[in-house]
This record gives structure tokens, sequence and C-alpha cells, in this order.
């Protein structure tokens, strides 16, 4: 498999210490000497401090005619809300999302891997890191300030008024449209390129959006949980003249431009992505974009640096692509293309990228596999499933798990009875994965109360569900020296793959078929739909489920079968080419608990170092 010359041997000790104060423990290796194992010259890379850089797409450019490596993807198994256990695979290079501060300071605490198993700075990777999410903040809010602020203008000002402003005469008395203009009059069909030609009737056409406030989609985000800001009021200053509505905030990871950095495949694809952006309709029933509203160039701007992935490594000194964040059940919750494109090249012909599906290897690998991977060309030789004893106990029936709360006995003492009947959900998990004809990898994430008769009995139905192999891991417990044997079971199955990737839908099926066959992956006997649902559904993809169980459900474990899927909502992401649709009850702006992570998280003034990050 190869490994970098900066690998660091990891003095381990047990019991596994807290994740800040492992992280804090290692001194990271200057960012410049893992650009240099990856043999990435000065030259494609901009530092950001010691300990990050930006990777210059640039790099594909040089790298182009070079063969990739092999692409293995990890999802996990729909984990108990509580503790860590994630896998973080460092095998070459390991390609990410950026974590949300949000949950950072909220419930579940960052998102860097855990005990020996981390990305360090693990604070910097938690916390503001480059700043994409920031740039995607400010990109959101100047895209909602301009949809209500034209609004406004226009329930103000007549069609003459409203064009002299748009299209001011210069000096001489002569106009002219700006570039982004051209794109709605194409949009219009007027081919016009001299603003005083335009008709009355031209006018009022291209300077009146006329959007309807009732069909505004577009909220504005923070990436902070607040849960105060789910549903707001807008427009009561004295100086908005009454122009009020009612709109909220969500959590910036669940923006739509999130969406589209992840996956773009370059600064020109990005750029008409963000331009078709639709954030509601006319009073007459058109969409209206970004574009329309004169933004899309300013909000590339924006993102100009965000569209760079981010270098970082591991506590041994392997690399890591840290790049976008989006969420995966509004979204489709993976790490960029352009990181895993980017790192396919520097890894080369034998090396190995390992990317991330959230949201579990169901909802997170079937829209890598279906949606991102049909946007980027890749295929995946191998897709790994994580596996937890305590998941599956939970999901053979065990007590319920609440986040925050101490877990119930029976997540920590044998119950192999308990195990095995929650491996009906890893069986599930391994025939959808294997279903795109990638070899399928079971990594058994080992807790220290994990008997050797639970581990066997997780092994043995994998194996005869399918599984190529099933591997015990203790890299949390002991860093890359207890995930050998996965890599070796991973490299056995890249090199072993006999069929081709299989898609779950083909694109020239209707809407409500490609629904119907992502339900019917999870289990379902059906689709429900109201009349309004049903007529909206006119674009060429359209993902969703519960975020917790294979159902609508949240509450139904294990694999639950024969059951209609209620859609409750349809809601599209057209800038970033997919529509979703909504069953159960999903919020994209998170609350805070009574005891949020941020009581524990703290400066050491003596050090400058963080403390307390979980």
């Amino acid at each position: 498999m190869g490994s970098s010359k900066t690998v660091r041997k990891l003095e381990v000790v047990s019991p596994v210490p807290a994740d800040i104060d492992i992280a804090n423990g290692v001194e990271p290796l200057h960012i410049a000497d893992i650009a240099a194992d990856l043999n990435l010259s000065p030259r494609y890379y901009d530092l950001y401090g010691k300990f990050k850089a930006k990777v210059l797409l640039s790099v594909l450019d040089e790298f182009q005619q070079s063969q990739d490596g092999y692409y293995v993807v990890v999802g996990v198994l729909l984990q108990p809300r509580s503790g860590k256990g994630n896998l973080l695979l460092l095998l070459v290079v390991t390609c990410l999302r950026q974590p949300s501060q949000g949950p950072t300071f909220g419930i579940k605490g960052g998102a860097a891997g855990g005990g020996y198993s981390q990305v360090i700075p693990m604070d910097e990777f938690n916390l503001h890191l480059t700043g994409d999410i920031h740039a995607i903040t400010a990109a959101n809010n100047l895209l909602a300030a301009a949809i209500d602020t034209r609004v406004f203008h226009e329930a103000t000002q007549s069609d003459k008024a409203l064009f002299n402003r748009l299209c001011p005469p210069n000096k001489e008395g002569k106009r002219t449209f700006c570039d982004i203009m051209f794109r709605r009059l194409k949009k219009l069909g007027i081919d016009k390129t001299n603003p005083d030609d335009l008709t009355p009737e031209e006018v009022n056409k291209f300077a009146r959006l006329d959007i309807d406030p009732d069909s505004i989609t577009w909220r504005r985000v923070m990436d902070v949980n607040d849960r105060f800001l789910r549903k707001i009021t807008v427009g009561q200053g004295p100086d908005e003249k009454g122009m009020v509505r009612e709109t909220g905030f969500d959590i910036s990871v669940a923006s739509e431009i999130m969406a589209v950095l992840a996956l773009t495949n370059n600064l020109a694809d990005m750029r008409e992505k963000l331009g078709k952006m639709v954030i509601g309709n006319s009073k007459a029933g058109e969409p209206i974009t970004a574009d329309d509203l004169g933004l899309g160039g300013a909000l590339t701007v924006l993102m100009k640096d965000a569209i760079n992935p981010t270098l970082m490594q591991t506590l041994e000194g392997t690399p890591v692509l840290v790049h976008a964040g989006p969420f995966a059940n509004i979204a489709h919750g993976n790490s960029s293309i352009v990181a895993d494109k980017i790192a396919l090249k520097l890894v080369g012909p034998g090396g190995f990228v390992v990317t991330e599906a959230g949201f579990g290897s169901d909802i997170g690998t079937e829209k890598f596999m279906n949606i991102k991977c049909r946007y980027s060309g890749l295929t995946p030789q191998c897709a790994i499933v994580v596996a937890t004893v305590r998941a599956l106990k939970m999901h053979g029936g065990g007590p319920q798990v609440v986040a925050g709360k101490p877990l119930d006995r029976a997540y920590l003492t044998e119950n192999v009875s308990l195990v095995e009947a929650g491996c009906v959900n890893l069986a599930r998990h391994i025939s959808n994965t294997k279903a795109y004809g990638t070899n399928v990898v079971v990594a058994i994430n080992m807790f220290s109360s994990d008997t050797e008769a639970e581990l066997n009995a997780v092994k043995k139905a994998a194996m005869d569900a399918g599984a190529f192999d099933a591997v015990i891991c203790t890299h949390h417990a002991h860093g890359g020296k207890g995930a050998v044997d996965l890599g070796i079971a991973v490299q056995k199955a890249c090199e072993n793959v006999t069929q081709p990737l299989r898609f779950l839908y083909p694109l020239d099926i209707s809407i409500k078929e490609k629904i119907e066959a992502i339900a019917r992956s999870y289990g379902a006997a059906g689709v429900e739909y109201t009349e309004q649902q049903a007529r909206v559904l006119e674009s060429p993809n359209l993902h969703g489920k519960n975020s917790i169980s294979f159902s609508d459900n949240a509450a139904a474990k294990g694999a639950p079968s024969g059951f209609i899927l209620p859609i409750r909502d349809v809601r599209a992401s057209i800038g970033a080419g997919f529509i979703y649709p909504l069953v159960g009850t999903m919020s994209t702006m998170p609350g805070l608990p009574t005891r949020p992570c941020f009581f524990d998280i703290d400066l050491d003034t003596t050090t400058g170092k963080v403390i307390g990050l979980s």
C-alpha cells in the first residue's frame, strides 16, 4: 500500500485519554512536509499557517495524464447517539467533510475522529479551518439580502425607474448591459444588446422579477445552533415600508451553496451552478435564479478560495484533504468531488483514497453512488461499512439511546442474542451496497466492553450477508496499528473487483420511478404522495429519507420492510443538481441542549491551547 515518509509512531496509553488531550500532545508536522510526501510542489498550494494549506485546482492540470489510485468510500451504520467510533481510515489520503461549528459547541462535539485516529490540529479542524463555511455563510446571506431588497425596490418603483437604476446612462448618455444581464436577456428570449432598443414590454420583463414573497425558499444561515431563529419575521423596520414576511435561518452547512461546492468539478462549473440556484418563483410561476438577481458572479468571487480543498494531517502524519460539509438528509452528505479527484491523482496507481459518505451507509453511500459518482465520473473499487456491537444491539431491540445520557447497561454487558437480532440491519446495508457492483468490507469498530462472542457474531453475520471480508478494528485505541488488518482487506477488495459500477436507477425514467427505486432499497412496499407533490416532481434527481432509520419512522430499527413511505414535502436544489423529498421531520437548524459541549471548552491562556473540545 505504501506509506508516508513522515509517518509518526504513536505512543498510545490505556485507557484512551480525551480526544483533545491526545491531539494537543502531538506536535503536527509542517504541512509542507506532508505536501512533499505527495510530490505536491509549493506552486500548487497556499499555506494557511504552519499546519494547513489550500491545494489549488491547477494541480489537476499538472497530473491530468496520471492514472488514478484506488477509490474507497466509507459509510457507517446508524450509531447510538452517544460516544464516537466512526472510521477514520488512514491509508495514503483520506478525504473528509469539514464539520460545522454548530454540533461542535452543541451536543455531538467535533468530527476530527476520536482517540488515536484523528485529524490535527483538532481544534482548527473543528472550528474556523480555512474559512470555507464562513465564505458560504457570506455568499448565502448576500443572496438573501438581494432577494428582499429586490422585492422592496420593485414594490416602490415604476418600470422606468427600475430600468434607469439597473442600466444607468454614462456621462455621454449611453446605457450598457453588464455581462450578467445578458444571461437574463437570453432567458427571456431578448437578443438585443443595446438597452435603449428594448420596448416598454421588454423593459418590464427585464427589470421586474416580480418575485412572489410567499414562494421564496432561500433562507439566511449561520454556523451556530440557534433554535430561536428557525422562524423569524423580517422587514419590521420603519424604513422597509411594511414589507414584512416570515422566513428563518438554517445552519450554514444546510445551504445549497455548500452542496454546490461539494458537487462542482471546477471553477467554471461552480459559477454555472451558483447562477442557476432557484430562490423562488415570480407571481406568474417562473423560477427566479441567482443570475436573474445579478448575483452569480459575486457569489463565485466570495467562493473562489473555498473551492480549493484544505490539506491537513492525521496524528501519524498521513495526509488528509478536508473539503465541503453538506448535510446528508437534505443534500448528499459527501466530501467534495474536487478533493477526491486531486487525491486520486496524487496517490497514483496502487495508492488509495478513502472518502467519507456521511449519515450512514444507506443514505450517505447511496447518494455517493447515485449523485456524486454520476457527476464526477469516478468509480469506487471498495465500500466500507462501519459497524459497532452497540449499534447492532440498538437495532436488535436494545433500550433507547439518548444523546448526552449514559448508555444503558445492555450496551455495556455481553448479550449475543441482541447483537444477532440487530445484524439484520447490517445485512441490509451490505446487500444495498453490493447492489452497486462494489466489494464490501465491514469494519467492526471495537469498544472495550465488546466481548469476543459478540464480535464473532458480527463477523459471521457480515460474511453470511455477502461481505468481501469483515475485520475487527481498534484504531481508536491503537491508531493505524489497529486498522492494519482492515487495510489489507481493503487492498484485496480493490484488487479483486469483478463488476462495473451499477446505479440504483437510470436517468431516463420518471421521478416517481426513481423515488420508488430508492424507497424499495430501504424496504418500502410503495410510496405515497399528496396531489401537489405529485405535480412538482419534474427534475432529474431526487433523494430523501429519515436520517435515523431505513423507513420514515425514526423509531423503526433493524431492517423494516413492507411499509409505505409517505413524502411530506418536496424541495429543490436546482443549482446543485437534485431535488429531494422529505419524510419524517427534518430540522435544518439544530438547537442547543440543556448541557451543551461549550461548557467544557476553554483556552489555556498560558499555552494558548484549546481545552475541552470533544
